[in-house]
């Protein structure tokens, strides 16, 4: 008589295994930045992990995952911006939202159609990656416009060789070790021969907090 079902060893597996690269990544994160950074710009292996859970693993994986690495972001490096009336204070949630919402977008990318391939995950997470850097641009842009202090950011040309592709280089690189450790070391087994999206559907990608 099995005394745990088999579900239930899926679910508790997802979250000892998520557990354990949530504090390894965002530990080499805050600890070594300088070790994966390139012309300014720093590996996002967080960002990284949290589009390729999403990825391989379904909607419900990337969107927990990247609350998750959200909040520890947020509570270890929380940007800073300069307000309306010329003091700099700490934004709340900025982690949250960002990997919250690359979650959910690596995991709605092109997923039913290439079968979460291995190959096209990294296409997921330079697309991503490339959603990122502009939106973070385009908004840093209009606040600075409406604090009055656009004189220190990068004009298009700048940021894109100083910023959005350095990064775009980096993220991909980091991906790959990424890659290999959720395919073969990952909180999904896709040992069998069931198709991807089946062994999720069997695994409770709907439902896995709920042992």
């Amino acid at each position: 008589m099995k005394l745990i079902h088999v579900e239930t060893k899926a679910r508790i597996r997802k979250i000892v295994v998520y557990t354990i690269y949530i504090l390894l990544l965002s530990s080499l994160q805050v600890s070594f930045p300088d070790t994966f950074s390139f012309l300014g710009q720093t590996a996002d292996l967080m960002f990284v992990f949290v589009v390729l859970s999403g990825y391989f693993n379904g909607f419900w994986d990337g969107a927990v995952v990247g609350f998750i690495c959200g909040m520890v972001r947020d509570v270890f490096s929380p940007p800073a911006v300069v307000g309306l009336d010329g003091d700099v204070r700490v934004t709340a949630f900025i982690g949250v939202f960002t990997l919250f919402a690359a979650g959910i977008i690596g995991a709605s990318f092109f997923t039913r159609r290439m079968h979460r391939n291995v190959p096209f995950s990294i296409v997921a997470v330079i697309f991503v990656t490339a959603c990122y850097k502009v939106a973070g641009y385009l908004l840093i842009l209009g606040w600075s416009t409406l604090a009055d202090t656009r004189s220190g950011i990068y004009t298009l040309s700048t940021a894109l060789i100083y910023s959005f592709l350095p990064q775009i280089l980096l993220n991909t690189i980091a991906s790959i070790p990424l890659i290999l450790l959720l395919r073969f070391l990952g909180p999904v087994s896709f040992r069998g021969r069931s198709k991807k999206d089946e062994v999720i559907e069997k695994q409770g990608e709907g439902s896995w907090l709920g042992i």
